[in-house]
């Protein structure tokens, strides 16, 4: 009768642990397609690609600018601000090019450098361009990325989605995925090694 409690007993932590390990590796799966349709298809599209030296030229703020209006936004997403515009003289083939803070910066308004989120205080804004404008003319020298390729003759100062960066995302995902496959593989072996003391 004891017997018969362990083996049920054993029987239903197998099937739970075996439940786990294919939870584990469906949801690692999911991830993986879910990585696959938002951050490859930027970090693919992006041809800033090459890390350099750039050097400051000039760094000006011009007059308050409007964001422009995205598709799709309302009208009250449209905010004025200083417009930060930053030269560079790049080291690869020495030429002078604007410098933008990411992708979607030359995107957003190809105008400007920097482009702020949406803020209610404008006063906060103002300061912290000014802060950037200040930094830049502090620290002359620093990296940025090109493009190789020759399509953008700008710059930026950082990837939003960098190789490091990519690696990460996948890091969590795989873990799972390889902790659920050990998973299944220790429920299998112990299943295996139970019907084989069974046969004896």
């Amino acid at each position: 009768m004891l017997g018969k409690k362990l083996v049920t007993a054993q029987k239903r932590g197998e099937t739970r642990a075996l439940c786990l390990g294919l939870g584990m590796v469906t949801c690692s799966m999911m991830m993986y397609f879910f990585i696959g349709i938002t951050i490859v298809p930027f970090y693919t599209k992006s041809v800033w690609t090459t890390e350099t030296v750039c050097k400051v030229l000039k760094a000006n703020i011009k007059d308050k600018v409007l964001c422009p209006n995205s598709e799709g936004s309302e009208e009250e997403d449209i905010f004025p601000y200083p417009c930060l515009q930053v030269w560079v003289n790049l080291t690869a083939s020495g030429q002078e090019v604007m410098l933008y803070q990411t992708e979607d910066t030359l995107e957003t308004n190809p105008k400007c450098s920097y482009v702020p989120g949406k803020s209610e205080n404008s006063k906060e804004v103002k300061a912290r361009i000014e802060t950037i404008a200040s930094n830049f003319k502090k620290y002359q020298t620093f990296p940025c990325y090109y493009d190789p390729g020759g399509m953008q003759t700008n710059v930026i100062l950082s990837r939003l989605y960098p190789p490091k960066g990519l690696l990460f995302a996948f890091l969590w995902p795989t873990l799972m995925f390889t902790g659920g496959c050990l998973i299944i593989v220790l429920v299998k072996i112990s299943q295996y090694v139970s019907v084989l003391s069974a046969w004896q």
